[in-house]
């Protein structure tokens, strides 16, 4: 077996969880080679460096060996190189940390913080607090 096809090896190396995602990643210019966007047809070969962006980070592999059939998750490391730089891999620390402390309001479901503070706020509105929302001026006109 000389060449794959991009979009199967990406498969096949548990890239992505089906064919067809593999597929549509290609077509949408997320997966590149030599910094050019491949189609999902593009063959490879031993030693290639694929790039797959999968946002916030844009992994980096290098092909080892071919395989066309999906294998188990202890043989991918026999078929591919994970060279992502650390730079890279920092970003998922950042932004999985982030994503809790960074959240900008109104965005989300609320935190439990939050819930309890609307609750709160609602009770004491319900308990002193009456408020007619249709005007009784508008009907005298």
């Amino acid at each position: 077996m000389a060449e794959v096809r991009v979009d199967k090896w990406l498969w096949a190396m548990r890239i992505f969880k089906t064919r067809t995602i593999a597929t549509e990643a290609c077509k949408k210019g997320r997966v590149m080679m030599d910094g050019v966007s491949v189609k999902p047809s593009r063959t490879i070969k031993v030693g290639d460096v694929i790039s797959v962006r999968k946002p916030p980070v844009t992994y980096s592999f290098r092909v080892k060996a071919l395989a066309q059939n999906r294998l188990g998750a202890k043989l991918v490391p026999e078929y591919m190189e994970n060279i992502t730089p650390k730079s890279e891999l920092d970003l998922l620390d950042v932004v999985r940390i982030s994503g809790f402390i960074d959240r900008r309001k109104g965005l989300g479901r609320p935190t439990k913080r939050e819930g309890r503070d609307l609750a709160e706020f609602t009770e004491s509105m319900s308990d002193g607090w009456d408020f007619d929302f249709l005007d009784d001026d508008d009907d005298e006109q």
